[in-house]
């Protein structure tokens, strides 16, 4: 997996609200980092959660299997396969597996939250390498408009 910034070029995902997810038992795979968003597939497992947190950034998640609880700063709202949720940058959310099934989800960062090649296998793996500062998303996609066209990462014509 790359960790400079994505090249332009189509990334296509098959499946996604069917056979890929249910083929990852990963809790998080980052599966492209571009320079103003992220998408991340995760497995919550029976009885699971995805811990109490905010982010300094929005997050979009669709949920491709099983049934949960999502609390979005102190509201909850049931959630299942085909249900997409937005949390604003800044709010606290928990989303937890109420199911008999894993909870499967993909999720959309604005901007990357993670580490471009992070792979956690459970969730207690990612939460160590978060507090070890093991998983901060690269510096490139944190970057402003102007500074990624300086850099000639971003080409109004579209021509590379």
């Amino acid at each position: 997996m790359s960790t400079g910034p994505p090249k332009h070029e189509m990334q296509y995902f098959p499946n996604m609200i069917n056979a890929m997810p249910s083929e990852s038992a990963e809790f998080r795979r980052v599966l492209w980092t571009g320079l103003y968003s992220q998408v991340v597939l995760m497995t919550v497992p029976v009885g699971g959660d995805i811990g109490d947190e905010v982010h300094t950034v929005d997050q979009a998640l669709t949920f491709t299997s099983g049934v949960g609880k999502a609390t979005i700063n102190g509201k909850d709202q049931d959630v299942k396969a085909g249900d997409l949720m937005v949390v604003p940058a800044g709010t606290q959310h928990q989303f937890v597996n109420t199911g008999p099934t894993p909870l499967i989800l993909y999720t959309i960062y604005s901007p990357a939250e993670h580490d471009s090649r992070t792979v956690h296998k459970t969730k207690e793996e990612g939460d160590k390498e978060e507090e070890a500062g093991k998983d901060e998303a690269p510096k490139w996609s944190r970057q402003s408009q102007s500074e990624n066209e300086k850099a000639g990462l971003v080409n109004t014509s579209g021509k590379y």
